[in-house]
């Protein structure tokens, strides 16, 4: 795969630019963008700069992180608190996503999504009100395991680390999941699937495949 340099505001605006382009695939009036990335890629950080370089071409965003999508800890520590297989399969509700995210934001639908549902924390209901996006509004999900669930997504971008920079910017405390993302990689090949990918290994210095049609994108390089 070719790869170009890139600062994270000038891929934050590159993605804001092609994002405002285009069109829900069901020719609904919202988007979907998804960030997808383990945590130690700070998927957070790259979907609230692409939501202020949207919020600058005049689209209202809502960012929504799939950890308020966890299942209760009843479900999630069913097999233990550091089961990698769960982590994958068990401890985010897509179910839910699809509920309160994605359904709404179909041809046809409300438009009412909601932030968030769980709250890791107390292990309770956030009871957060659902937020009404206007017509051409976009939601930018971001979070671990995002591809592969078929998520309606008009563009997906991943932030790809390699086994090396995953271990070294994991927490030790947190590199049971580990083996959860070498999984992933080999059952979900997110290079493969996602619009665009970019290389974060160094945090400082990006890496990226180029916009979906520039000649470098993942799906045919």
């Amino acid at each position: 795969m070719r790869l170009e340099a890139i600062t994270w505001e000038r891929l934050a605006g590159e993605l804001a630019r092609y994002g405002d382009g285009l069109s829900a695939a069901d020719g609904g009036p919202w988007l979907a963008l998804g960030i997808d990335g383990a945590p130690a890629a700070r998927t957070g950080e790259s979907a609230e700069r692409l939501a202020r370089e949207l919020r600058l071409l005049g689209r209202a965003v809502l960012v929504i992180s799939t950890e308020g999508f966890l299942r209760p800890a009843s479900l999630r520590f069913e097999y233990g608190k550091r089961d990698p297989d769960a982590y994958v399969d068990g401890w985010y509700d897509t179910g839910a996503l699809w509920r309160e995210v994605f359904g709404p934001l179909e041809a046809g639908g409300s438009g009412r999504v909601l932030p968030d549902l769980w709250d890791p924390v107390t292990d309770r209901a956030t009871r957060t009100p659902y937020h009404s996006l206007p017509e051409r509004g976009v939601v930018v999900v971001h979070g671990p395991f995002l591809l592969g669930h078929w998520f309606p997504f008009a563009l997906s971008v991943h932030l790809r680390l390699s086994p090396g920079a995953l271990r070294r910017r994991t927490a030790e405390s947190e590199r049971w999941t580990l083996p959860a993302f070498a999984r992933y990689e080999d059952e979900v090949a997110p290079t493969e699937r996602a619009d665009v990918v970019v290389r974060a290994d160094d945090p400082s210095h990006p890496a990226w495949s180029g916009l979906p049609g520039s000649g470098v994108n993942p799906r045919t390089a």
